[in-house]
Protein backbone atom coordinates (compact mmCIF):
# COMPACT_ATOMS: atom_id res chain seq x y z
CA UNK A 1 0.00 0.00 0.00
CA UNK A 2 2.70 2.60 0.68
CA UNK A 3 4.53 1.10 -2.15
CA UNK A 4 1.91 2.38 -4.40
CA UNK A 5 1.35 5.47 -3.12
CA UNK A 6 5.09 5.82 -3.37
CA UNK A 7 5.00 4.86 -7.28
CA UNK A 8 2.06 7.55 -7.62
CA UNK A 9 3.86 10.50 -5.69
CA UNK A 10 6.88 10.00 -8.09
CA UNK A 11 4.66 9.44 -10.97
CA UNK A 12 3.01 13.02 -10.10
CA UNK A 13 6.28 14.92 -9.22
CA UNK A 14 7.56 13.33 -12.89
CA UNK A 15 5.08 15.01 -14.27
CA UNK A 16 5.11 18.36 -12.80
CA UNK A 17 8.43 18.50 -13.35
CA UNK A 18 7.97 18.04 -17.21
CA UNK A 19 5.19 20.45 -17.11
CA UNK A 20 7.37 23.45 -15.83
CA UNK A 21 9.51 22.35 -19.14
CA UNK A 22 6.91 22.18 -21.24
CA UNK A 23 6.99 25.03 -23.77
CA UNK A 24 4.51 23.92 -25.95
CA UNK A 25 2.06 26.85 -25.06
CA UNK A 26 4.25 29.84 -25.21
CA UNK A 27 3.23 31.04 -28.00
CA UNK A 28 -1.35 31.14 -27.34
CA UNK A 29 0.01 33.36 -23.89
CA UNK A 30 2.54 35.38 -25.65
CA UNK A 31 -0.27 36.42 -28.27
CA UNK A 32 -3.13 36.68 -25.79
CA UNK A 33 -0.61 38.71 -23.74
CA UNK A 34 -0.36 40.82 -26.84
CA UNK A 35 -3.64 40.92 -28.55
CA UNK A 36 -4.79 44.25 -26.60
CA UNK A 37 -1.88 45.88 -27.74
CA UNK A 38 -2.67 44.68 -31.33
CA UNK A 39 -6.51 45.58 -31.28
CA UNK A 40 -5.83 49.08 -29.85
CA UNK A 41 -3.15 49.53 -32.19
CA UNK A 42 -4.92 48.19 -35.30
CA UNK A 43 -8.28 50.47 -34.44
CA UNK A 44 -6.15 54.01 -33.19
CA UNK A 45 -4.34 53.58 -36.94
CA UNK A 46 -7.89 53.32 -38.61
CA UNK A 47 -8.86 56.25 -36.68
CA UNK A 48 -6.22 58.37 -37.18
CA UNK A 49 -6.45 57.59 -40.80
CA UNK A 50 -9.99 58.06 -40.62
CA UNK A 51 -9.36 61.99 -38.97
CA UNK A 52 -6.50 62.71 -41.85
CA UNK A 53 -8.96 61.32 -44.63
CA UNK A 54 -11.77 64.03 -43.39
CA UNK A 55 -9.16 66.47 -43.20
CA UNK A 56 -7.86 66.53 -46.94
CA UNK A 57 -12.06 65.88 -47.76
CA UNK A 58 -13.59 69.59 -46.16
CA UNK A 59 -10.27 70.80 -47.14
CA UNK A 60 -11.05 69.45 -51.08
CA UNK A 61 -14.72 70.29 -50.57
CA UNK A 62 -13.81 74.22 -49.80
CA UNK A 63 -11.45 74.49 -52.93
CA UNK A 64 -14.22 72.51 -55.36
CA UNK A 65 -16.98 75.15 -54.45
CA UNK A 66 -14.18 78.22 -54.61
CA UNK A 67 -13.43 77.01 -58.21
CA UNK A 68 -16.67 75.77 -59.52
CA UNK A 69 -18.41 79.31 -57.97
CA UNK A 70 -15.71 81.03 -60.07
CA UNK A 71 -15.38 79.37 -63.56
CA UNK A 72 -19.18 80.65 -64.04
CA UNK A 73 -18.62 82.89 -66.71
CA UNK A 74 -20.68 86.19 -67.80
CA UNK A 75 -23.03 86.56 -64.91
CA UNK A 76 -24.37 84.35 -62.13
CA UNK A 77 -27.57 82.93 -61.28
CA UNK A 78 -29.29 80.97 -58.29
CA UNK A 79 -29.35 77.86 -60.54
CA UNK A 80 -25.40 78.04 -60.90
CA UNK A 81 -25.63 78.20 -57.06
CA UNK A 82 -27.46 74.84 -56.70
CA UNK A 83 -25.62 73.24 -58.81
CA UNK A 84 -22.12 73.74 -57.18
CA UNK A 85 -23.64 73.11 -53.80
CA UNK A 86 -24.97 69.97 -55.27
CA UNK A 87 -21.51 69.23 -56.07
CA UNK A 88 -20.43 69.98 -52.63
CA UNK A 89 -23.44 67.32 -51.48
CA UNK A 90 -21.92 64.82 -53.55
CA UNK A 91 -17.96 65.30 -53.54
CA UNK A 92 -18.84 65.07 -48.90
CA UNK A 93 -20.95 61.99 -49.30
CA UNK A 94 -18.20 59.66 -47.68
CA UNK A 95 -18.24 61.79 -45.23
CA UNK A 96 -21.75 62.58 -44.37
CA UNK A 97 -20.90 66.38 -45.11
CA UNK A 98 -24.53 67.29 -45.71
CA UNK A 99 -25.39 66.09 -42.27
CA UNK A 100 -22.15 67.38 -40.76
CA UNK A 101 -21.21 70.17 -42.38
CA UNK A 102 -21.37 73.69 -43.50
CA UNK A 103 -20.48 75.45 -46.41
CA UNK A 104 -20.04 78.92 -46.42
CA UNK A 105 -20.09 80.99 -50.42
CA UNK A 106 -19.20 84.54 -50.40
CA UNK A 107 -19.09 87.12 -52.90
CA UNK A 108 -16.04 89.24 -52.07
CA UNK A 109 -16.73 92.56 -54.35
CA UNK A 110 -15.06 96.42 -53.79
CA UNK A 111 -17.68 98.55 -52.30
CA UNK A 112 -17.22 101.12 -55.06
CA UNK A 113 -17.28 103.83 -52.49
CA UNK A 114 -14.35 106.18 -52.19
CA UNK A 115 -12.67 108.04 -49.32
CA UNK A 116 -12.83 106.77 -45.94
CA UNK A 117 -15.75 104.81 -47.00
CA UNK A 118 -13.83 102.85 -49.61
CA UNK A 119 -13.19 98.80 -49.08
CA UNK A 120 -14.59 95.76 -49.69
CA UNK A 121 -17.90 94.08 -49.10
CA UNK A 122 -20.06 90.60 -49.07
CA UNK A 123 -22.47 91.49 -52.27
CA UNK A 124 -24.35 88.10 -51.50
CA UNK A 125 -23.94 84.81 -49.73
CA UNK A 126 -25.04 81.27 -50.12
CA UNK A 127 -24.73 78.45 -47.56
CA UNK A 128 -25.04 74.15 -47.90
CA UNK A 129 -25.11 72.26 -44.86
CA UNK A 130 -27.43 70.95 -41.35
CA UNK A 131 -24.29 71.99 -39.10
CA UNK A 132 -25.36 75.44 -37.46
CA UNK A 133 -22.28 77.76 -38.43
CA UNK A 134 -21.99 81.13 -39.52
CA UNK A 135 -19.28 83.01 -41.51
CA UNK A 136 -15.89 84.03 -39.48
CA UNK A 137 -15.29 86.67 -41.46
CA UNK A 138 -18.44 88.69 -42.51
CA UNK A 139 -22.10 88.31 -43.38
CA UNK A 140 -24.12 89.27 -46.72
CA UNK A 141 -24.15 93.26 -46.95
CA UNK A 142 -21.13 93.41 -44.58
CA UNK A 143 -19.05 96.88 -45.96
CA UNK A 144 -21.56 97.84 -48.93
CA UNK A 145 -21.42 101.23 -47.57
CA UNK A 146 -18.34 101.83 -45.00
CA UNK A 147 -14.60 100.61 -44.76
CA UNK A 148 -15.74 97.88 -42.16
CA UNK A 149 -14.41 95.21 -44.61
CA UNK A 150 -11.59 97.34 -45.91
CA UNK A 151 -8.90 94.68 -45.25
CA UNK A 152 -11.16 91.61 -47.11
CA UNK A 153 -11.71 88.40 -45.42
CA UNK A 154 -10.29 85.95 -43.99
CA UNK A 155 -7.74 84.97 -40.91
CA UNK A 156 -5.99 87.90 -39.79
CA UNK A 157 -1.98 88.58 -41.61
CA UNK A 158 -4.19 85.76 -44.46
CA UNK A 159 -6.63 88.25 -45.85
CA UNK A 160 -7.92 88.54 -49.34
CA UNK A 161 -9.44 91.07 -51.30
CA UNK A 162 -11.35 91.67 -54.88
CA UNK A 163 -9.35 94.16 -57.18
CA UNK A 164 -12.02 96.51 -59.02
CA UNK A 165 -14.10 95.34 -61.57
CA UNK A 166 -14.14 91.56 -60.23
CA UNK A 167 -14.85 89.61 -57.24
CA UNK A 168 -13.62 86.83 -55.15
CA UNK A 169 -15.56 83.43 -54.42
CA UNK A 170 -14.48 83.18 -50.79
CA UNK A 171 -15.83 80.09 -49.05
CA UNK A 172 -15.38 78.83 -45.53
CA UNK A 173 -16.25 74.84 -45.02
CA UNK A 174 -17.12 73.86 -41.40
CA UNK A 175 -17.39 69.63 -40.50
CA UNK A 176 -17.85 68.34 -37.02
CA UNK A 177 -15.67 65.18 -37.31
CA UNK A 178 -17.43 62.41 -34.95
CA UNK A 179 -14.65 59.42 -33.80
CA UNK A 180 -15.46 56.14 -34.40
CA UNK A 181 -14.59 54.42 -31.71
CA UNK A 182 -11.42 56.02 -29.97
CA UNK A 183 -12.83 59.12 -28.52
CA UNK A 184 -9.83 59.53 -26.48
CA UNK A 185 -7.48 59.33 -28.81
CA UNK A 186 -9.25 61.96 -31.48
CA UNK A 187 -11.96 64.11 -29.59
CA UNK A 188 -15.08 65.23 -31.62
CA UNK A 189 -13.27 68.23 -33.34
CA UNK A 190 -14.82 70.68 -35.72
CA UNK A 191 -12.47 71.09 -38.98
CA UNK A 192 -12.52 74.99 -40.53
CA UNK A 193 -11.19 75.30 -44.03
CA UNK A 194 -11.12 78.37 -45.85
CA UNK A 195 -10.20 79.10 -50.08
CA UNK A 196 -10.56 81.63 -52.14
CA UNK A 197 -10.84 81.87 -56.20
CA UNK A 198 -11.38 84.98 -58.30
CA UNK A 199 -14.13 85.19 -60.90
CA UNK A 200 -12.87 84.10 -64.77
CA UNK A 201 -14.66 86.74 -67.38
CA UNK A 202 -18.03 87.42 -65.49
CA UNK A 203 -19.27 90.68 -66.35
CA UNK A 204 -21.63 91.20 -63.72
CA UNK A 205 -21.35 89.88 -60.28
CA UNK A 206 -25.19 90.73 -59.21
CA UNK A 207 -26.68 86.84 -58.50
CA UNK A 208 -29.75 86.73 -60.99
CA UNK A 209 -32.54 84.27 -60.42
CA UNK A 210 -33.73 83.65 -63.56
CA UNK A 211 -35.16 80.27 -63.19
CA UNK A 212 -37.70 81.81 -60.21
CA UNK A 213 -36.27 79.50 -57.60
CA UNK A 214 -38.20 80.01 -54.53
CA UNK A 215 -36.79 81.67 -51.52
CA UNK A 216 -37.78 78.19 -49.82
CA UNK A 217 -35.35 76.56 -52.49
CA UNK A 218 -32.42 79.15 -52.85
CA UNK A 219 -29.16 78.29 -50.98
CA UNK A 220 -30.00 81.45 -48.34
CA UNK A 221 -27.99 80.95 -45.38
CA UNK A 222 -31.16 80.96 -43.10
CA UNK A 223 -31.89 77.45 -44.58
CA UNK A 224 -30.50 74.37 -43.27
CA UNK A 225 -30.51 71.27 -45.18
CA UNK A 226 -28.59 67.99 -45.92
CA UNK A 227 -29.65 67.59 -49.45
Amino acid sequence: MTQSITSRLNAFLTRARGLGRCTSGIAIVEFALSLPLLVGTGVGGIEVSRFVAANMQVSQIALLVADNAGRVRGSIDESDIEEVMIGARTAGEAVDFGHYGRVILSSLEPNGQTGASAGQMIRWQRCFGLKNKTSTYGLQGDGTTNSTMATGMGPSGNKITAVSGSAVMFVEVFYQYEPLVMGDLINSTELHYTAAYTVRERATQTLSNLGNISAGNKRLCSRFSAT
